[in-house]
């Protein structure tokens, strides 16, 4: 994906339609701040103080927590500026977009031009221990929003590669040592005691292993989430995930093909990985539809 793109994935939940509201152009850059420039939302002939409000959503309203508020000030070129450094933390979630004039309503702000082009092929040093995320985007009903992610450790994957009834994954760690007890494990959601032990081969923070379907497929119809286990046993179990590049919705853009698992007990099922509405690595294993 490219970015300095006006629409992104949409998402639905959110809380009005978009109007005649201001909009605001975001400005993406590599250690996971952003810019906000907005169209001046004060009545005209007016100096009011004005701010960017950042609402998670389906928040507790009376939760400060879960409110971000950015002064606005002028750009000099007509407009209003904010600025979301990555030393400001933001939950995991979708951040809704507003802009308040002197403690007046919040404003649903319209999406501008999103500038994201540090965003792809990030790399952060994870010298900070964690990696911050942070995706502006189009909502389905036209609004501004922010997609946030906060990892500590954080294990990226990268390149999948699909042979015969296995999948190999590359993937490098931020945040974490790997050590010569790491490996990875796949865990069925609905029976988390059912767990797949996968060994991995690693060098330096890069690792990557391949995983059969067949395992997975013996024990049904289920999804199957992914975590790997830089420590092995005495360490942090860190879920897998692709969050490092200007995507913020990948269940639907990054697909792959599924491939038939034959079983004695289930029959003949399919296989194949996929990411989460939180971007997270699974492989879902289903009966066949072909």
């Amino acid at each position: 994906m490219t970015a300095l793109a006006t629409s992104q994935a949409s998402h639905a939940g959110d809380d009005q339609e978009a109007s005649e509201a201001p909009r605001a152009d975001c400005i993406a850059d590599s250690a996971g701040g952003l810019t906000f420039d907005v169209t001046d939302p004060s009545e005209p002939g007016t100096e009011e103080v004005a701010h960017l409000l950042l609402r998670l959503r389906d928040a507790d309203a009376d939760s400060a927590e879960d409110v971000v508020r950015l002064p606005l000030t002028p750009s000099g070129d007509g407009r209003l500026r904010a600025a979301l450094p990555s030393s400001v933390e933001l939950a995991e979630g979708r951040w809704n977009a507003y802009a308040q004039v002197a403690g007046g309503e919040p404003r649903r702000l319209m999406p501008g031009v999103n500038d994201l082009r540090s965003l792809v092929d990030r790399a952060p040093s994870g010298s900070r221990g964690h990696v911050a995320v942070r995706i502006p985007y189009a909502t389905k009903q036209g609004n501004l929003s922010v997609r946030s992610w906060r990892r500590a450790p954080h294990a990226e994957t990268g390149e999948l590669e699909i042979t015969g009834t296995a999948m190999t994954v590359q993937g490098r760690v931020y945040g974490t040592a790997l050590t010569d007890a790491a490996y990875v494990e796949a865990v069925r959601r609905d029976e988390p005691e059912r767990v797949l032990r996968v060994d991995i081969t690693a060098e330096g923070p890069a690792f990557s292993f391949a995983l059969r379907y067949g395992p997975l497929a013996d024990s049904g119809a289920g999804p199957w989430d992914l975590w790997l286990l830089p420590a092995g046993e005495s360490g942090p179990r860190v879920r897998l995930a692709r969050l490092l590049d200007d995507v913020p919705d990948k269940k639907a853009i990054f697909t792959y093909p599924v491939v038939p698992c034959a079983t004695e007990e289930h029959g003949t099922l399919e296989a194949g990985p996929y990411y989460t509405l939180d971007n997270d690595l699974s492989v879902r294993v289903r009966e066949t539809t072909r």
